[in-house]
């Protein structure tokens, strides 16, 4: 076994005899082997990742740490797997197990005088593992992050009047593709005018108007690992009362990028843009949290939300994004992912926050 399943064997329960994982994420996170079917069972000595034929010879040459086996009938494979290998006690991911999935697994495990547990611990070991990124993850990170700025800043130069929000959306993505990203980390916000208030609008055919607020939330993948950043801009111009919404996002969203170190909770994170955009007379014009973890998913542990007293370490990756949504009017949000260290954090974006009017 790799470290990582070492990891997690001995983190297992002393009652627990194997834990059997579905989730695309955290199969690639143990193994590094990619597919969209898999189990991997991992014991306290030996880890199985379990494929279809669809995957066989390709899981053989890149999966590490771990016995593949191509099965042609799950059920048997698994079973005949729990019986040489003595297994009573085997848990299951809890957030990722449909009901149905659950009662079929359950039954297949039964019939082998073994015991499923279902729980939430096997998600909370594995995000404890997770929730800290080596050195490795962050440089993917940082560069699904340099292909986000270099296709906003080339698609930044198509804006003007007339052009659609789906234009811009197909533009970012296809640049990021372009310069190297596996994919787009979720489906880009390209959004422009009154639809701005609406922190996860959907691009459409409405199109650039001079005047405007345009946001861009977007974000790439590089090896599985994602980036996200939003930055608002305008064209044309902008009047008073945009400049000054503008200007209080940004020196609330500096706030939080201030707090972030470790040993704070995320709720003291969150509190410092918050309490600066209340103080500032925009009291609920800020509905969303500050921010979350960002990973090989793109919305991870841990939150960065009101209350929270969840204690960041060194090595987590967090967005910090705090906005200011005025409806049937425009909105604006401001959103950069760090590094916490032990005094404060490393701002993985590079892409200028000063409002650009276009």
């Amino acid at each position: 076994m790799n470290t990582r399943l070492l990891t997690l064997s001995e983190l297992l329960p002393e009652n627990v005899d194997a834990a059997l994982i579905i989730s695309n994420e955290n199969r690639r996170y143990f193994t590094e082997f990619v597919s969209s079917l898999g189990y991997l069972l991992v014991t306290r000595k030996e880890a199985f990742l379990l494929v279809d034929f669809r995957y066989g010879e390709a899981a053989q040459k890149k999966a590490k740490g771990c016995t593949v086996i191509t099965f042609q009938n799950f059920s048997e494979t698994l079973q005949k797997l729990i019986r040489e290998n003595y297994l009573h006690y085997i848990m299951l991911e809890g957030s990722t197990f449909t009901l149905n999935e659950a009662a079929r697994t359950e039954a297949i495990i039964n019939e082998v005088n073994a015991s499923a547990i279902k729980s939430a611990e096997l998600d909370k070991i594995i995000s404890r593992m997770r929730i800290v990124k080596t050195a490795v993850e962050v440089d993917k990170i940082r560069q699904a992050q340099r292909i986000t700025e270099d296709a906003l800043t080339e698609t930044l130069k198509l804006v003007k009047e007339g052009v659609t929000e789906r234009d811009l959306a197909l533009e970012l993505e296809y640049k990021m593709r372009k310069m190297g990203a596996d994919g787009i980390s979720f489906d880009l916000i390209t959004i422009t005018g009154k639809k701005t208030s609406m922190p996860h609008g959907v691009p459409g055919n409405e199109t650039v108007k001079s005047g405007d607020f345009i946001t861009f939330d977007i974000g790439a993948i590089v090896d599985g690992y994602h980036s996200d950043m939003t930055r608002t801009v305008a064209l044309g111009g902008v009047d008073n009362e945009q400049m000054r919404v503008y200007n209080t996002v940004l020196q609330a969203q500096q706030n939080g990028l201030d707090a972030v170190r470790e040993g704070v909770t995320c709720g003291f994170v969150d509190e410092a843009a918050r309490s600066y955009i209340d103080q500032a007379g925009f009291q609920g014009c800020f509905g969303h949290s500050t921010g979350h973890g960002v990973g090989l998913e793109i919305h991870e542990a841990p939150a960065v939300s009101p209350k929270s007293d969840f204690v960041l370490k060194s090595g987590m990756v967090i967005t910090v994004e705090p906005g200011i949504y005025i409806p049937n009017k425009f909105g604006v949000r401001i959103e950069d992912m760090v590094v916490v260290t032990k005094d404060g954090c490393i701002n993985l974006a590079t892409m200028p926050k000063e409002l650009i009017v276009l």
